[in-house]
């Protein structure tokens, strides 16, 4: 247990939560893998993936994926204060918020039948039916998300990273084994593992973690931090950012385009998030507590360098990175899902939706730091009202799009909505602490696109030759392209930047010495 709640630095920390995500993304594709081995882009897939709408919106309604950003400043300021007054208002919150998202999930169970029909306004009676009986097993794993992240609040401000690592690790493997455990009752049983997923994961493990470094329960009601937790929460709580509400929009727009289509979205989806969580996600969690101190110890020019060189840095790993995927789109899936019930007329199906997706890409990296730079000036309010804006803005885009244009449509709808929420999101930053984390932002984005050019022309030709020399063998042809293609466009982005401009790859050829270094 000393191993998993050790403290980790900044960069061991960012190592920590990448492998994390990434291990986290991985095991979500073979999940998917296993739903579109057995069930492909069908209705019962359809009616999984749209179970999610109404527990996920619960879920963001209490502002449970905002919890720990939330807790983290509050629970630093008490701690540092006196170890009794922390863990007095962390009883206070863990009190407030077990009630809430119980009361909640409660009239959400009861609502079930009412609340399907919006979740998925183009599926038929039977499918709702099947949708609201979803929807009733899905449900509780909320309690244990929301009381998960108040723990998990704890070990961030602690700067533990491991435990969080392997939640959402253990949550996964859950949902893949009830699944399989389950496979001859359709898709009930990778609902049951996600509550299982979410009782074991999200929350017995970070309680554990926690409880072996002393929690110490205080049975407060009141405390004169809970008015502030609520005041940072609840424009959280009320204004819904675009980039949670995108998954659940492309669910319920989904549904109107045809059968297959939410989950040809969701598969798409799914793959287009490896590069954000990966480079992006796990760049924000892990600068997230030091953003913070520097903010609370008012260092607001280190805080602006630091938050510069996480941008930058973000931008010179995620913008090749999605070109390529862009390129490779289609042995990507077909590598990945072409098995089973998921055939060729799927994978070119989900083709350009996953290459639609990648094209905001760079724009999902931009704003995971901005909006946590807002979150370590505990400003919760200006992305609440950013993100509720550009969402409802949104609706009639996706609207409109999967009317005229169908699935596709609403893949459009999602990335044009999500740059539109980074632009005036960092706007909006700039106007008030002034551009300078935007320092050579914008014209690392710019190089490195311009440097993918002749990386992505030779990695396309690949991926065109190379499987008209595996005809009858798909997945050996998907997979040598994948390697060709990737090797390809490494060596030819590299050399092109080692050419043109060999300053902005400093930080790639120091992290690859400092890896070798270590090993010698």
């Amino acid at each position: 247990m000393a191993f998993l709640t050790g403290r980790q630095h900044m960069g061991l920390a960012a190592v920590i939560m990448a492998v994390s995500i990434f291990l986290s993304r991985f095991m979500g594709l073979i999940r998917d893998k296993v739903i579109s081995f057995y069930y492909g882009a069908s209705i019962e897939s359809d009616i999984y993936f749209a179970s999610f709408v109404i527990p996920d919106f619960l879920n963001y309604l209490l502002a449970g994926g905002y919890f720990s950003i939330t807790l983290i400043p509050l629970l630093a300021e008490y701690f540092g204060k006196d170890e009794n007054e922390g863990w007095t208002f962390f009883s206070s919150v863990l009190f407030w918020v077990c009630m809430f998202i119980t009361a909640g999930t409660c009239a959400a169970w009861i609502g079930a039948p009412y609340l399907a029909k919006i979740a998925a306004p183009g599926f038929d009676a039977a499918s709702i039916a099947r949708l609201t009986y979803f929807l009733r097993i899905i449900l509780p794993a909320q309690i244990f998300f929301l009381l998960g992240s108040c723990f998990s609040g704890v070990l961030y401000m602690r700067k533990q990273f491991m435990v969080p690592a392997l939640v959402p690790l253990v949550y996964n493997a859950s949902i893949i084994i009830g699944g399989l455990f389950m496979i001859d009752r359709g898709m009930e049983g990778f609902c049951w593992g996600v509550l299982f997923g979410a009782a074991t994961g999200s929350f017995m493990l970070p309680y554990l973690a926690v409880r072996s470094g002393g929690f110490q329960w205080r049975f407060a009601l009141r405390h004169q931090g809970l008015k502030r937790f609520v005041l940072l929460a609840l424009p959280l709580m009320i204004g819904q950012s675009i980039v949670v509400l995108d998954e659940q929009f492309v669910r319920i727009f989904g549904s109107l385009t045809g059968d297959g289509s939410v989950s040809l979205l969701n598969y798409s989806r799914r793959i287009m998030l490896v590069p954000v969580g990966v480079v992006a996600q796990a760049a924000g969690v892990a600068s997230y507590p030091f953003l913070a101190a520097l903010v609370a110890k008012g260092d607001t020019a280190e805080f602006n360098s630091t938050l510069s060189k996480a941008l930058r840095n973000t931008m010179l790993f995620i913008v090749p990175l999605s070109f390529w995927m862009i390129s490779a789109a289609e042995p990507t899936l077909r590598l990945i899902f072409q098995q089973g019930s998921f055939g060729l007329e799927e994978t070119l199906g989900a083709t350009p939706l996953l290459q639609i997706m990648l094209a905001s890409v760079a724009f999902w990296g931009v704003q995971q730091m901005i909006g946590r730079a807002f979150y370590a000036y505990k400003d919760t309010i200006t992305p609440a009202v950013v993100g509720s804006v550009v969402s409802i803005m949104a609706i009639p885009l996706y609207w409109f799009l999967s009317k005229t244009i169908g699935v596709m449509g609403v893949a459009l709808a999602g990335t044009m909505s999500v740059v539109l929420y980074t632009l005036v999101l960092s706007a909006v930053w700039m106007r008030r602490h002034g551009s300078d984390a935007f320092t050579g932002v914008l014209r690392m984005f710019l190089l490195s696109a311009v440097l993918c050019i002749p990386a992505m022309v030779g990695s396309v030709y690949v991926v065109q030759q190379v499987p008209l020399l595996f005809e009858g063998r798909p997945l050996t042809g998907a997979f040598i392209s994948l390697a060709v293609s990737g090797t390809l466009f490494c060596g030819l982005y590299l050399c092109t930047s080692w050419l043109i401009a060999p300053k902005a790859i400093e930080p790639i050829v120091a992290f690859v010495r400092g890896r070798v270094l270590r090993r010698v």
